[in-house]
């Protein structure tokens, strides 16, 4: 069988995409932006390139919400499959870039997931995973119309249980692990606390203290981390942690990380 997509392929290159992110989605002044846009309606910061005038200085202007965002690729992807056409040259194009956007982000989001599953320590489903990549991969880059077609929610739904599976075979190794999946875990005060081979899939984490918790081998998997205090923590092993989920959290140069995610610069 074909190996899967290369590492790259899963990752954002805005160099690549016609700024799909900065119009095809609404900003709202809730989800850590300095004020409410609509989905369709270009944010006056996108240049003519299609690149952010602002972007060294998200932060401090509060547009946190674009620091903690991840297309997973997806917005090179439906730019290429339009041929180097855009919805500014062609606003006829616009709904469905836009459509093709909002379902390819979502798929290459559980393709990051999947080919992450691929790299951990579980041989006997290495397999099936491999299988899921490809048939997900398949319908992210379908014609754009079956593409903004598709049921996002029944593809979640479908690899959900695989993803579990490879869950628990890598925290098997662990014997104190804990299960605190969609838990609301929001301002508790875990400083310290042993979670390793834990999963807090799905898990409320919003201001939590876990400082020098020990995170290793724990499932991180739909986790909303946003300002949850990881100064100190060891999360070395964990996995299905993305970079935006990190990027949404507080950390120092003592928190230790796996190697194939970035340390957030505001750390």
């Amino acid at each position: 069988m074909e190996p899967v997509s290369a590492p790259e392929d899963l990752r954002a290159d805005c160099s690549r995409c016609a700024g799909l992110c900065c119009v095809a989605l609404p900003f709202q002044k809730s989800a850590g932006f300095p004020a409410d846009k609509e989905a369709g309606d270009a944010c006056h910061h996108l240049d003519a390139s299609f690149r952010c005038r602002v972007h060294a200085e998200l932060r401090p202007r509060g547009f946190t919400g674009c620091t903690v965002f991840d297309c997973f690729g997806a917005g090179q992807r439906v730019t290429q499959a339009f041929g180097g056409r855009n919805w500014r040259d062609e606003p006829r194009l616009a709904q469905p870039m836009f459509a093709a956007f909002a379902v390819a982000r979502h798929l290459h989001e559980i393709l990051g997931y999947l080919a992450e599953a691929l790299e951990l320590p579980a041989p006997r489903l290495r397999e099936r995973v491999r299988r899921e990549f490809h048939r997900i991969d398949a319908l992210a880059g379908a014609e754009p119309e079956k593409l903004a077609a598709t049921d996002v929610a029944a593809q979640r739904q479908q690899v959900g249980p695989l993803l579990a599976q490879v869950s628990e075979s890598v925290r098997a190794r662990a014997s104190n692990g804990r299960d605190h999946r969609g838990a609301d875990l929001a301002g508790r005060r875990l400083r310290g606390a042993a979670l390793r081979g834990s999963t807090l899939r799905g898990a409320l984490l919003i201001g939590a203290d876990l400082r020098k918790a020990d995170l290793r081998d724990t499932d991180f998997l739909g986790a909303d981390l946003r300002d949850t205090d990881l100064r100190g923590a060891d999360l070395s092993g964990c996995f299905f942690l993305t970079q935006a989920q990190l990027n949404a959290a507080v950390g120092d140069a003592s928190t230790r990380l796996p190697e194939r995610l970035a340390r957030p610069a505001h750390w």
